[in-house]
């Protein structure tokens, strides 16, 4: 059974959820055709990276991510840091050719993502985005029926990612509130959610959109007596015209008062139409327009699909019918990349969708700028 050196560079909190992947897929999938084990994890201050180290296992805590990225022991790299520390260390990885799992989004802006698009060519690794929405039962049954034709033409949709925690004006003024550091909404719940759309419905055709900051001032991190200018965006509203006809709307927010993390979509065709919420994330609903509706309403209805956890093997923890939740995705993303690296094909989505990403990104940043439909 091959085995796989990890390092994780950054251990805030998706570092923290990468390296519970590891500590836990033996459970979850059974048998596992592959080991792993979390040797180094690389944070700015050596006394958070041998905690970290602590935690999780692993020998050796570093401060320097080129001593897991030009490590020859290392076959796997996370990168796990504030997006502005991205570029650097997926080039570094990349001209290692280390295996590759990278936090969404890929980088700060196109101009890095066009580095690692020319730095692609040369690249030997298998690398994958974490985009844990694609992997719930649920979404992944969402696009099985998309896909069959279930719902006829797509006709109209609408997507959010709903946050509350930049509501409140004491909020400080950390890393995803500075553009500097890649921060900002668009980045942070809307690549999530464009991602989503663009997996169940196809290419996007035409975007506008409107960004807004709700409080220009905020504590600083350091100092709360002292107020900074915030200069990214809280929440985006997006119209958005699809290559397959249809148009819709997509909503990303940190100031949505009373939501926690609710991501939530409505597809409509011709035939019938899906919902899904995060925050049900066990469900998958879906409305058949063939089915009988007489005598007093008949079968009409949504129908609620238990899709649960429903993976199939070697996917046998906790159970398909136990409730699932937001970790359980990551897991079955961090298995999707795993099992790439061990079969040796590609993975998806690939640094090639986080790239396509940043450019939808990137696109709707114009139309903020410019109060104008952008083309795609």
């Amino acid at each position: 059974m091959k085995k796989y050196n990890v390092g994780i560079i950054g251990f805030g909190f998706i570092g923290k959820v990468h390296a519970y992947g590891h500590v836990n897929l033996p459970l979850f999938y059974d048998p596992l055709p592959f080991k792993t084990k979390i040797t180094h994890v690389c944070t700015s201050k050596k006394e958070t990276a041998e905690k970290a180290c602590e935690q999780v296992g692993a020998e050796h805590g570093v401060t320097d991510f080129r001593e897991i990225t030009e490590n020859p022991d290392i076959d796997i790299v996370h990168i796990c840091t504030p997006n502005n520390f991205h570029k650097e260390a997926l080039l570094s990885a990349m001209k290692n050719n280390k295996h590759i799992y990278c936090d969404k989004p890929l980088v700060v802006d196109m101009k890095e993502a066009d580095e690692i698009r020319t730095a692609l060519k040369d690249y030997k690794g298998v690398a994958q985005m974490t985009l844990q929405n694609r992997f719930f039962p649920a979404t992944i049954r969402a696009k099985q029926l998309i896909d069959e034709g279930a719902l006829g033409k797509i006709l109209e949709y609408r997507a959010c990612y709903l946050h509350s925690g930049n509501s409140n004006p004491d909020v400080p003024l950390k890393w995803k509130l500075s553009s500097e550091s890649g921060g900002g909404v668009i980045a942070d719940l809307g690549s999530h959610v464009m991602d989503l759309i663009n997996f169940l419905l196809g290419d996007y055709d035409e975007v506008c959109a409107m960004a807004n900051i709700a409080y220009p001032e905020r504590p600083s991190e350091k100092d709360p007596l002292i107020k900074v200018k915030v200069d990214a965006e809280d929440s985006v509203m997006i119209l958005a015209k699809m290559k397959n006809g249809s148009a819709g709307n997509i909503e990303a927010t940190k100031t949505a008062t009373g939501a926690e993390d609710e991501m939530r979509f409505e597809i409509h065709g011709s035939k019938g139409a899906l919902r899904f919420n995060g925050m049900d994330a066990h469900h998958l609903e879906f409305y058949d327009i063939n089915a009988v509706e007489k005598p007093f309403g008949g079968l009409r209805g949504w129908t609620k699909i238990d899709t649960g956890q429903r993976y199939g093997k070697p996917a046998v923890f906790p159970g398909p019918k136990f409730a699932i939740g937001w970790i359980r995705g990551h897991m079955a993303c961090l298995y999707n990349f795993l099992d790439s690296v061990n079969s040796g094909r590609k993975a998806d989505p690939g640094i090639e969708e986080g790239i396509h990403i940043q450019y939808l990104m990137e696109k709707v940043r114009e139309s903020t700028k410019n109060r104008r439909w952008v083309k795609i």
